[in-house]
């Protein structure tokens, strides 16, 4: 897959679908990569140009140690929209996306259209669960964390239902560099942006799990309050909701978008 360059030195990989239709960017949680989207881009790319991408120090992306932060993470995407040459996207993020789309929808309103902020929150508790999270991956890797992941991501259900589904996930996870989830971590940790959000005036959609826990729906309907105008969807799942409600996620952000 192609390449591009950040401003600070960072070579991130992304993929674009490429064509002349409305662009929709896609940008994925904590601990995955760019195929964390696999399960709507048939239907996505029916409607949209697609841009997905992997965050510095994940997937295929390099790393910085350190600390990073949402002002930087969200300064990633819209260089990758100023290397495409498109000036305006729609944007669809999940958990770490999410955040990253709220951060672009008051610093960089400019460049989206309308922003769909999926199984997130605009301030997350508390930073000392982050600093031992922080510890623990920078000590061990993450595979300790990874049974707790799964059933804070995933129902029981659907752990049972399909395991290779989520086997793809836990694959995601056990091949994140710490670093990168450590220092992504850290800026989830310092995020805070329930004021700021009250700011927003793209068209916005929120969607939340009832079964989330990472992110609980409660979370999300606070968005969706602060938020001018912004629709509210609950779905039957848990954190990452795109893949354990694939057609419900995928025709509820289609029919935001192409209204």
């Amino acid at each position: 897959m192609p390449r591009f360059t950040t401003s600070d030195g960072l070579s991130l990989r992304y993929e674009d679908t490429g064509g002349t239709k409305p662009v929709l960017l896609l940008s994925n949680s904590l601990g995955t990569r760019l195929e964390m989207w696999q399960p709507q881009m048939t239907a996505f790319t029916d409607a949209f140009r697609v841009v997905r991408y992997d965050k510095r120090g994940h997937g295929e992306s390099e790393l910085r140690v350190g600390p990073t932060s949402f002002a930087r993470l969200t300064r990633d995407a819209v260089e990758l929209l100023d290397h495409l040459n498109i000036a305006k996207a729609d944007w669809c993020g999940l958990s770490m996306g999410g955040m990253s789309g709220m951060w672009a929808g008051v610093h960089h309103a400019d460049r989206f259209t309308r922003l769909v902020l999926c199984n997130t929150a605009a301030g997350m508790p508390t930073a000392d669960m982050w600093n031992q999270r922080i510890a623990t991956v920078k000590r061990d890797g993450l595979k300790p964390l990874i049974p707790s992941i799964v059933d804070r991501w995933f129902t029981k259900r659907f752990q049972e239902a399909a395991p290779k589904a989520v086997a793809r996930v836990v694959e995601m996870l056990e091949t994140t560099p710490p670093e990168g989830y450590a220092a992504c971590s850290a800026a989830i940790r310092d995020m805070d942006q329930r004021e700021a959000i009250r700011s927003i005036r793209l068209p916005t959609l929120v969607i939340s799990g009832t079964h989330d826990g990472s992110t609980p729906a409660a979370r999300g309907r606070e968005m969706a309050e602060a938020i001018p105008g912004a629709r509210y969807v609950e779905l039957d799942a848990a954190h990452l909701s795109n893949i354990e409600q694939e057609l419900a996620f995928t025709d509820t952000v289609l029919g935001f978008l192409k209204h």
